[in-house]
């Protein structure tokens, strides 16, 4: 029985290393991409965002959140999603590449927490311009031009829903550090630095499902 739990381990840290591994694989070939305009590449601006996330203090399945909250821009499934252009020409993204990263992530069997941190920044940004006047001010030229495309600020009943929303405010520091991750110059650990725990949390997941069947 012990060398068939030890097997069973096995197996599992195996299969969690595969699977991030070929994760993070997407996130190193976007390497110095340009983010949508911004003065950081796609890479620089997921690491900052994780960078933000552990230096507050956030739990690690929020820190992965903060880390993936664009993956779904670097999937293949990412080259079937619409453009979104705006009024000068200029290519602003793709719609709903936050949806389609959640998807990929609960198909991959990460935690139901990194995958709705994941497919609500979007949501998170149309809140905060709602209820904070000055936050739309915060924005970046390029994420106020992606947010008429992503559906505008919240009416009153929307945010009344979203308020019941027990993860509401992680998923809003993860939106808000999305905001700040877009410093020039800005010093952060590697991306290898989070494969151990990224694969720990895709681990702790499949114990946690196991134990409920």
């Amino acid at each position: 029985m012990v060398a068939s739990t030890t097997t069973v381990s096995e197996n599992q840290q195996q299969h969690a290393e595969i699977v991030v591994s070929e994760l993070f694989n997407f996130i190193i070939a976007q390497g110095d991409a340009d983010y949508i305009g911004e003065p950081v590449s796609q890479l620089e601006h997921s690491l900052q965002a994780a960078h933000f996330a552990e230096k507050s203090g956030a739990d690690e399945d929020t820190i992965l959140g903060a880390l993936l909250h664009d993956i779904g821009r670097f999937i293949p499934a990412a080259d079937t999603m619409p453009t979104m252009i705006a009024p000068n020409g200029t290519y602003v993204g793709r719609e709903a590449h936050e949806v389609v990263g959640e998807k990929y992530l609960r198909g991959l069997g990460f935690s139901e927490k990194i995958c709705q941190l994941v497919g609500a920044h979007v949501i998170a940004k149309r809140y905060l311009t709602a209820v904070d006047e000055k936050y739309y001010d915060s924005l970046s030229q390029s994420s106020k031009t992606t947010l008429k495309f992503q559906g505008g600020p919240f009416n009153a009943e929307q945010v009344k829903e979203a308020q019941k929303d027990p993860w509401l405010e992680q998923k809003l520091a993860v939106r808000r550090w999305d905001d700040l991750a877009k410093e020039i110059d800005l010093k952060t650990t590697p991306l290898e630095y989070y494969h151990h725990m990224a694969v720990d949390s895709l681990i702790r997941e499949q114990n946690r499902k196991a134990q409920c069947v």
